[in-house]
């Protein structure tokens, strides 16, 4: 049964120390998964975020697979606009030869203006300079020479995954449906999305191109073990309402995401079911209920959970949930 590790780094302290203790026990953790077969760890990327959520998922998934061996890191989603693309070419060559092709990411374009702006970049202008960024990347990583600023350049060292390294673009509007079908690239979909996933098999039809959708399974929530989950609510509740409540508060108009909705307290929390806490035996039974396709996804230092509270609940699946399931 193939296992996520979410590792988001929500949960910002104002102690360095403290925050350098939380990002060294996510390296960790993502060894442990690789020790007891998780199949991927994933990280993700924002900005100016006041719970600290990671702004730099490169530099975490460098210090993850100089860590580990063979567990897949994907950063989903990494946003490129906010790159300059050939640097972004060359440090995800670099990934990828380190990590012997384990590294993957989703292509984003982001929807917060103030990112755009605390980096410099040009939030009207996001449509072209994501088309310019893939154009690059995939340029760049081709290994031949090619003009770029009135200069013929040739971008090395070259990745090991070939044709280059595995990549999908995300979104959730038509525009990002067609770049995705227009480039003959997978397209991720935050949620089922029957009428993108549509647009997207007809655009590759009418294009004479191939590829894929993907997007999380409806059941998809962040889960953390523990013995007495009424216990564990009222105490691990603060975190999930810190993560929850600043991605909500990031909510657009016309722009969908999954887990959006305004939490007000537990209760909201709960009924949303975007975390859950369940016990060993609740989460065997749900791994059960789903199939082999199902794929549990622990999110052990969300909102800023203590990082031994936080190891508390991600041993004890691997004590008691994997053994039951024929895992490590």
């Amino acid at each position: 049964m193939p296992t996520a590790l979410r590792l988001n780094m929500t949960g910002h302290s104002d102690d360095p120390t403290l925050e350098s203790g939380r990002y060294r026990a996510a390296i960790e953790m993502a060894g442990f998964a690789e020790k007891h077969g998780f199949a991927v760890v994933s990280v993700e990327e924002h900005h100016v975020a006041e719970n600290g959520w990671l702004p730099s998922p490169l530099t975490l998934a460098a210090a993850i697979i100089g860590r580990t061996e063979t567990i897949a890191v994907n950063c989903t989603a990494l946003l490129i606009t906010l790159y300059d693309p050939i640097r972004l070419a060359e440090d995800i060559a670099v990934l990828d030869l380190c990590s012997g092709g384990r590294f993957s990411f989703v292509a984003g374009i982001g929807y917060r203006p103030v990112e755009y702006a605390a980096l410099d970049k040009d939030w009207d202008a996001r449509g072209k300079q994501m088309d310019h960024t893939i154009e690059t990347l995939l340029k760049a990583w081709s290994g031949d020479t090619f003009e770029y600023n009135g200069q013929m350049i040739r971008v090395t060292p070259v990745p090991v995954s070939k044709p280059y390294p595995p990549f999908a673009i995300g979104g959730m509007s038509k525009p990002a449906v067609r770049r995705a079908a227009r480039f003959g690239l997978p397209l991720y979909l935050p949620m089922e999305m029957p009428e993108l996933s549509d647009l997207y098999r007809s655009e590759l039809a009418r294009l004479g191109m191939k590829g894929i959708v993907a997007h999380p399974a409806e059941e998809n929530s962040m889960i953390f073990i523990d013995e007495d989950p009424e216990r564990a609510w009222q105490e691990l509740a603060p975190y999930f309402l810190r993560e929850g409540r600043e991605y909500s508060d990031w909510k657009r108009a016309g722009v969908p995401r999954p887990g959006e909705e305004p939490v007000s307290g537990v209760d909201g929390l709960r009924s949303q079911k975007r975390y859950e806490i369940l016990t060993p035996s609740e989460c065997i039974a749900r791994i059960e209920e789903h199939g082999p396709e199902f794929t549990p996804c622990l999110h052990p230092l969300c909102g800023g959970i203590p990082v031994e509270r936080a190891w508390q609940g991600l041993e004890l699946y691997v004590n008691e949930v994997l053994p039951a399931i024929g895992g490590a």
